[in-house]
């Protein structure tokens, strides 16, 4: 059901980290109906897991990974201060915000004062294909590591605080589809973002770097996909992928 397919996607979003370091990350998952209109459940009584070898499906990041603060172009340096995480506490409620720069060091996070809003999606097409993506070299955590479609952060801003029907979760991974993938709204309405569960998230990247968030985990199928994709997009099937994603109603 549900909880089933949201549990497997969860272990598939959080695997970069286990792989791509050596370490292995936590996630505490909480997951509601397949309904896009229904509220997720609060994060509360959760059972843990680490995501393990076997449930992956990303790969360690290649060559030329480098110095995080020298690596940053100057579009990322933009973005890494420019842009204000939502700050939640572990039921994800709002509590203020952050600059990613901020959110994202491991002095931050270990002190308790980073745990921020993010979602993980998962675009399917109609063979039941997950796109998957090679994180860019200048992001600062995990970079060049092999992911799900598109992963990333609601901003403090009206449009992405929205949190009827996860609504302003929904228009920040369509506008990060759009700035990542080139993926036009017309393309992929928000209304075809189902929303999974959301987890709780931590991992390092590096010893200055690393991710402690709450994550919607975010499916979308049948997306029209063309038969060539540049050297950093890639297509994964898997045959538990239909029986899962089917069991949803998706």
């Amino acid at each position: 059901m549900a909880s089933s397919a949201a549990r497997s996607l969860a272990l598939v979003a959080s695997a970069s980290a286990s792989l791509g370091v050596g370490q292995r990350s936590w996630a505490r998952l909480a997951v509601s109906s397949s309904s896009a209109g229904s509220a997720l459940p609060k994060l509360r009584g959760l059972r843990s897991f680490a995501a393990s070898a076997g449930g992956a499906v990303m790969g360690k990041p290649g060559p030329g990974v480098v110095d995080a603060d020298a690596g940053m172009d100057a579009v990322q340096r933009r973005l890494m201060f420019e842009d204000e995480c939502i700050l939640v506490d572990e039921q994800d409620n709002v509590i203020g915000h952050e600059s990613k720069y901020n959110c994202h060091l491991m002095e931050k996070i270990e002190a308790g004062n980073a745990l921020h809003r993010a979602f993980s999606v998962f675009l399917f097409n109609s063979k039941y294909e997950l796109l998957l993506q090679q994180r860019s070299a200048t992001k600062v955590t995990f970079p060049l590591v092999w992911t799900n479609t598109c992963c990333s952060h609601p901003l403090y801003r009206e449009s992405e605080l929205i949190e009827e029907n996860c609504a302003g979760v929904r228009n920040a991974a369509q506008r990060k589809l759009f700035d990542e993938l080139g993926i036009v709204a017309d393309e992929l309405p928000v209304d075809q973002f189902i929303p999974l569960g959301r987890m709780l998230y931590k991992a390092p990247s590096d010893g200055k770097w690393g991710e402690h968030e709450c994550t919607y985990l975010i499916a979308s199928c049948h997306y029209m996909m063309g038969s060539q994709f540049p050297y950093y997009l890639c297509l994964l099937y898997s045959a538990c992928f239909k029986g899962l994603l089917c069991s949803c109603g998706l």
